[in-house]
């Protein structure tokens, strides 16, 4: 699995460490590469960020950034300026270790919230983007983000950039750092935390949390995406759902919020299945839903419930596209799921399925 969590944080700063005292004897009033910042500026921006991802973890902060920064004091040492990176950098690693799963803190990318994994993510992003950054102002241009770690930040942080060959130069291209064959300069750009959606369903509270294509991959080679499952291992349907992720990842034609979420029931963190989007609206305007709960979580309303949420967001997007499925004519079961989260029979209401007889077409619009 490609991981982002506290270890790849503690990887990442150290790396950062690891530069900044190499070059410790040199002028950190220059610009760090193209910023308009000064070195020294940046790694004082680095540290307040750790410091700050952190704190909106354990703040369980909800509308904006927990009232605290950090500033290097005036005078201090490029060297002692190096501790402050590793201090709050292990601050960031200790409170990714300890928070539970489904907690969250305000990020305003995307969608208003980040959990542990996605504020690793952030903090490993600040951390060798703008090392990169530092090096490049002082002359070190041999210095790239490690392979590994940037394979694994754009499959959990940047979904919609479909990975190349060389993982490092693909996530300096992708944050306007770099050029790459055949695509355009980027000029704007911005990182994705995974979505979450609410679903309330009588007396479970359930959420849909977006899967990551890092989290897909796992899923697809037999993994367990990072959830704990109600029967103990993911369902194949789920499988399935990772897979068709990843493949989309691969083709650089997934897009974020048009993939699969996972269904999880609140009180005890289990994963009951997976609902999601076959990919995003195609030139009609349409998009395909399915959906699929372990054997022990079906009977309850929540296949009816996760639909019903997943089509609410889908539909208030702008466009508001109509939403299709395709189902089995002897699938009463999932027949009656669609009806009750308001799909109907679509006209004409037979699909040839070639190969395969055919299925019933549904329908929502907004």
């Amino acid at each position: 699995m490609l991981e982002m969590g506290a270890d790849q944080v503690d990887e990442a700063v150290a790396e950062c460490a690891e530069l900044l005292r190499s070059v410790a004897d040199r002028d950190w009033a220059v610009p760090a590469g193209s910023l308009e910042w000064s070195v020294r500026c940046t790694v004082e921006h680095v540290a307040d960020d750790l410091i700050a991802y952190a704190g909106q973890l354990t703040g369980r902060a909800t509308s904006g950034y927990v009232g605290y920064g950090i500033t290097l004091d005036e005078g201090l040492s490029n060297e002692d300026a190096v501790g402050v990176v590793t201090a709050t950098g292990g601050l960031l690693s200790a409170v990714v270790r300890t928070t539970p799963p489904g907690v969250r803190g305000w990020h305003s990318f995307a969608y208003g919230a980040g959990d542990r994994t996605g504020f690793a993510g952030m903090g490993v992003a600040e951390v060798l983007l703008h090392t990169y950054d530092i090096a490049r102002g002082l002359g070190v241009d041999h210095w790239l983000p490690p392979s590994r770690l940037s394979r694994s930040l754009l499959a959990h942080l940047f979904p919609h950039v479909q990975p190349g060959p060389d993982p490092a130069r693909t996530l300096l291209w992708a944050t306007g750092r770099g050029d790459l064959p055949a695509r355009p300069r980027v000029t704007a750009w911005h990182w994705h935390n995974a979505i979450v959606l609410p679903v309330e369903d009588g007396a479970d509270v359930l959420e849909l949390r977006e899967l990551s294509p890092a989290a897909a991959m796992d899923l697809a080679v037999g993994g367990a995406a990072g959830h704990t499952w109600l029967g103990g291992d993911p369902d194949e349907g789920s499988r399935a759902a990772g897979a068709m992720v990843a493949r989309a990842y691969a083709r650089g034609t997934h897009r974020p919020a048009w993939g699969t979420f996972v269904v999880v029931r609140r009180h005890d963190e289990r994963a009951l299945g997976t609902v999601g989007f076959h990919g995003p609206p195609d030139g009609t305007g349409s998009a395909e839903v399915g959906y699929g709960l372990q054997e022990r979580a079906r009977g309850h309303g929540h296949a009816t419930a996760a639909l019903r949420a997943l089509a609410v967001w889908g539909l208030g997007q702008p466009g508001s596209p109509t939403l299709r499925a395709r189902v089995d004519p002897g699938n009463q079961a999932s027949q009656g799921v669609l009806r009750r989260a308001g799909f109907l029979l679509a006209d004409p209401p037979v699909l040839q399925d070639l190969g395969e007889g055919v299925d019933l077409r549904y329908e929502r619009r907004g």
